[in-house]
């Protein structure tokens, strides 16, 4: 391995800066990734909300838990990943890595054909099964599909740029999703319009621009991995790294699992509370998709947070630090939650109106949207907290415990409180139910790291 490229360095061992300075050199780019992320789906709501109207505004809200159910153990398998990979950079053992991202690339495209093959098929008694309002049905049959289908892609890409940050690289996920986004930017308008010739697609235009964007960005990102020589770059020796590794799958799924649990329950609950929504109508489920994207901005920066938290635990057990790191690295994760999650609750809750209105139309359904972020908003800052607690107990392999409890919060709290709060004060009670959720998320991992993790030992995976 002598004179190998080793890419980026180990944010948390190398660097000799404050550790806010340290959190914020890696958080930054990964914060704006997550913002472009749900920029893209943003973006595709505007423009169905602007140039079609309302019902397709519905179409696409209608299909975003179920595409998140779809995604959760993928995003679950690449956490547990991203754990190993992080430990092993930390010490710079290029061949573990390489022997951790092999055998999990396998998984993940294999995944992926499964769930894009049965989730296409099965797409029309899947969204009847949710109350899809029949005026909406068809067109979001037909956008369920194609994005049903791409999901080797999504999933491959997820992988990617999960393995870059598992070794300190958040940027090259940025630019990738600066060229994903841009390439959404311009196929979505012209596939809803017939710009330059292409077909007229209506609400699926978005799903066939967002399949393009994320084919452009995976085939970008695999060039910019082998133009910088890293250790995990599509080229020959990553090839022979992708097989079945039953000893390392195994290691990967006691990590991920748990994770893909976690999100799979989130993503379920998501569902329930979508079909409670969609009870009330279209309006009421465009409404959900807008407030959803809104919250999506303020909640993907707390949860980049724990991300970051999570990966330079990782790294620091890798590099040999002790509890006192870690320690060091949840309060640094606290503070900037609760300055930069503040900051975005408070921008978002003073330009509300502007926002929805970027891309709904209807002035019934900004109000009711304007009302609905008003409940639940504040409550991110809380999730945000939560998430830094197990975000580094998961960088020490510690998942079983927070994701029970993640669980926890979501099965016991938030879809009883929905439930219950819906049929009691109406739509509101919905959304009554993430403060509830969120408050219970936080006291339950709080309480655990605390006083019973803290006096665990710490020890490195790989």
């Amino acid at each position: 391995m002598d004179g190998e490229p080793i890419g980026p360095a180990p944010v948390l061992p190398a660097r000799q800066l404050p550790l806010w300075r340290t959190f914020l050199v890696f958080l930054l780019p990964m914060m704006m990734s997550n913002i472009l992320q749900s920029l893209s789906g943003t973006l595709n709501g505007m423009f169905l909300g602007q140039l079609i109207g309302v019902e397709a505004m519905a179409t696409a809200s209608v299909f975003f838990p179920v595409m998140f159910f779809f995604m959760s153990f993928v995003i679950g398998l690449s956490t547990g990943a991203t754990i190993l990979i992080g430990q092993a950079f930390g010490r710079k053992d290029l061949d573990a890595v390489r022997h951790v991202a092999g055998p999990v690339i396998l998984i993940v495209i294999l995944i992926g054909i499964v769930v894009g093959g049965i989730g296409a098929i099965f797409a029309e008694p899947l969204l009847r099964g949710l109350q899809t309002p029949e005026n909406i049905l068809p067109g979001a049959v037909q956008y369920a599909r194609v994005l049903l289908l791409s999901m080797p892609l999504l999933f491959l890409f997820i992988l990617a740029t999960s393995i870059l940050r598992g070794v300190g690289d958040s940027v090259t996920p940025l630019w990738a999703l600066i060229y994903s986004t841009l390439v959404g930017l311009i196929l979505t308008p012209a596939l809803i319009t017939g710009l330059f010739g292409l077909p007229k697609l209506g609400a699926t235009a978005a799903a066939v621009a967002s399949t393009a964007a994320t084919l452009a960005a995976l085939l970008w990102l695999g060039l910019r991995m082998r133009a910088k020589k890293l250790p995990f770059a599509p080229n020959r020796e990553l090839l022979a790294a992708i097989r079945f590794d039953v000893p390392m799958l195994v290691r990967v799924l006691r990590l991920g699992v748990p994770m893909g649990v976690q999100m799979v329950i989130m993503a379920f609950a998501e569902i329930v509370l979508l079909g409670l929504a969609n009870r009330h109508g279209s309006d009421v489920t465009a409404a959900y998709g807008a407030t959803v994207q809104v919250l999506s901005y303020v909640q993907f920066p707390a949860m980049s947070i724990g991300l970051a938290a999570s990966i330079l635990s990782a790294q620091a057990i890798g590099a040999g630090k002790d509890i006192h790191a870690l320690d060091a690295i949840m309060r640094t994760g606290q503070l900037l939650n609760f300055v930069i999650t503040g900051i975005g609750v408070g921008i978002v809750y003073l330009l509300s109106h502007t926002i929805v209105g970027l891309f709904i139309t209807s002035h019934e359904v900004i109000v009711l949207t304007e009302h609905l972020i008003g409940i639940v908003l504040w409550s991110v800052i809380m999730f945000g907290a939560s998430v830094c607690f197990s975000g580094t107990m998961r960088g020490s392999g510690s998942v079983l415990a927070p994701t029970a409890l993640m669980i926890l919060a979501i099965v016991v709290v938030e879809v009883p409180a929905a439930t219950l709060l819906s049929n009691a004060i109406g739509v509101d009670g919905i959304w009554w139910a993430y403060p509830c959720c969120f408050a219970a998320m936080l006291l339950f991992q709080g309480c655990y790291y605390t006083f019973v993790w803290h006096r665990g030992r710490i020890r490195a995976l790989v």
